[in-house]
């Protein structure tokens, strides 16, 4: 027997493994661990330095799905040189912290617990003084979990904005363009309250091509777009008249010139801030790829910047593995195509689901003709839409499964259904928070085909 060849249970527990190899490469604290160093009351950030003796307060803050065990390695990095720190997080994604308040919020519908948390991390950040430090934790998830709406716009109303946007199929830039444009933090304000104070910025990205003002809606950099931008997201996907009356309103005002803009680049707000990315897709998808090899799969990274919509994208990948089988090309098997990136879902169903169970569903149902092929799918965060799985695990022995069990798999997924679908299966991706969060991981193993 060919020593490549792997059978199906082998090659999903392989898929599993080459998953949380991923997820152990950005864990939050580590990245911190990695950036951060205290030498003789220095601070050392990358390539920056602070002389903390200069500093009459410290003060941490931040937001995000990976800021608890970020927060602890400041903690362990500073002990009690620190004045004051709040940190919001998702409810689940805690961690043990000393000095440090942790609020648990809302995601990815924001509520009350974040706007209270919001407001205590913006008070904080307009108390910092010129000789002040700030630090600043944020990661995935901090757009939801930092709603200051603006002074006319209700909580409600931003609730409500969310969800149409998320089931619009909008990309998430154009989710945090608008969230930037309706906050009191995001969209650069939030350096804005710590202006005069030094302000560093440890930021964990989970969005495509790192943009640093769109990460957690950007509340510590200049805002690349305008309310013109917002209100062509808006004509794009057909919303207006779904929207809050007071959304809408404040757009039209900010593009009459009748309510200020974000700040932009240039603007003096951020002369003493400085942002670093500590993680991303890239480094998780990295550290997959050593796993696989290691596991004797011949590997090729497709990309760590996909984005689109969902069943497209599964469509694109199924294609890919099924020439690999077919043919060999573009890399013979056994092999294992790894790609990154934030997918979209246009919710035309009533089912339950994300996209990366959607995209296992729409991937099992093109290779269902096709031998030897794991397809894993799975955000980084442990959360896959508003479910308790991280995503989904299929094969092609997927849909015949199901069938046998009187299971359409059309129907699911014309329904957005899919976590029903693999949990009746048993198939659904379960690790619970992970207290990390840079997009999504999947992997897609091709077995031995007659071209080895």
């Amino acid at each position: 027997m060919n020593s490549k060849i792997k059978n199906i249970t082998q090659m999903r527990k392989d898929a599993e493994e080459i998953f949380y190899s991923g997820l152990q490469a950005v864990e939050p604290g580590a990245a911190v661990k990695r950036y951060c160093r205290l030498e003789n009351n220095h601070l050392f950030i990358a390539d920056l330095r602070y002389d903390l003796s200069k500093y009459k307060n410290i003060f941490v803050i931040g937001a995000g799905k990976a800021t608890a065990p970020m927060a602890a390695e400041i903690e362990n990095i500073l002990g009690d040189r620190f004045t004051k720190g709040i940190v919001n997080v998702k409810y689940g994604h805690t961690g043990k912290l000393g000095r440090i308040k942790l609020i648990e919020a809302g995601h990815p519908v924001p509520d009350k617990n974040g706007q209270q948390g919001a407001e205590a991390i913006i008070d904080l950040a307009n108390n910092a003084g010129r000789d002040d430090l700030v630090l600043c934790l944020i990661s995935g998830g901090g757009s939801a979990l930092l709603p200051l709406p603006l002074p006319g716009i209700t909580l409600k109303d931003k609730q409500d904005t969310i969800k149409i946007l998320l089931s619009c199929g909008a990309s998430i830039h154009e989710i945090n363009a608008l969230r930037k444009h309706i906050s009191m933090i995001k969209g650069g304000r939030l350096a804005q309250a710590a202006y005069p104070a030094s302000l560093v910025s440890l930021i964990l990205s989970d969005v495509v091509g790192d943009n640093l003002d769109v990460i957690a809606s950007g509340p510590t950099v200049p805002d690349s777009s305008g309310f013109d931008d917002c209100m062509k997201i808006i004509e794009k996907y057909k919303i207006q008249k779904k929207l809050p009356i007071s959304v809408v309103r404040h757009i039209k005002n900010g593009i009459s010139g009748r309510v200020p803009e974000t700040p932009k680049p240039g603007d003096p707000v951020f002369e003493k801030a400085q942002n670093i990315i500590i993680g991303s897709n890239i480094e998780a998808i990295s550290a997959a790829k050593k796993k696989s090899e290691t596991l004797g799969y011949n590997t090729i990274i497709l990309s760590s910047m996909i984005e689109g919509d969902t069943t497209h994208v599964a469509h694109v990948h199924s294609t890919i593995v099924r020439e690999i089988i077919k043919t060999g090309n573009p890399i013979k098997s056994p092999a294992c195509i790894i790609s990154g990136g934030e997918t979209t879902v246009t919710v035309k169903g009533k089912g339950l689901g994300g996209r990366n169970q959607e995209f296992a569903l729409a991937a099992a149902i093109d290779i269902a003709a096709t031998k030897n092929i794991v397809i894993l799918s799975g955000g980084t965060d442990g959360t896959d839409g508003p479910t308790d799985a991280a995503g989904a695990i299929a094969d092609t022995n997927t849909l015949s499964r199901a069938m046998a069990m009187g299971l359409n798999p059309g129907y699911f997924l014309a329904d957005n259904d899919s976590y029903h679908f693999f949990q009746k299966l048993g198939d659904l991706l379960i690790t619970g928070p992970t207290n990390t969060n840079v997009m999504d991981l999947r992997i897609i193993l091709a077995g031995i085909s007659h071209f080895n």
